[in-house]
């Protein structure tokens, strides 16, 4: 009987998750639904990305014991433009140019 944990964060710094004991030949679609997530969310199983321990994997996939089934938000911001936003605010001030040597 795995023990498996199913982990969605709706938001940036908030976690939602829940601790499961599911029985032999469990899969990703058992823990989902065991878990309760979706519909507190308001999510579709069908239409959510899935994973377990950061990689993509589909509905029907066996789950084993310690795995960590997660539910993918979508981006809100282009990781790279993230990054140049990041940038922009936290750099460092500009060293004025040494003029006349």
């Amino acid at each position: 009987m795995p023990a498996v944990e199913v982990i969605y964060c709706p938001q940036p710094g908030q976690t939602d998750s829940v601790a499961l004991t599911l029985p032999d030949g469990a899969t990703l679609r058992d823990a989902l639904v065991a878990s309760g997530l979706m519909p507190r969310h308001g999510l579709s199983i069908e239409s959510a990305r899935l994973g377990v321990w950061c990689r993509e994997k589909p509905l029907n996939s066996v789950l084993r014991e310690r795995d960590r089934v997660e539910i993918y938000r979508p981006l809100t911001v282009d990781p790279k433009e993230a990054r140049r936003q990041r940038f922009r605010r936290d750099r460092p001030p500009r060293k004025e140019p040494v003029v006349g040597r």
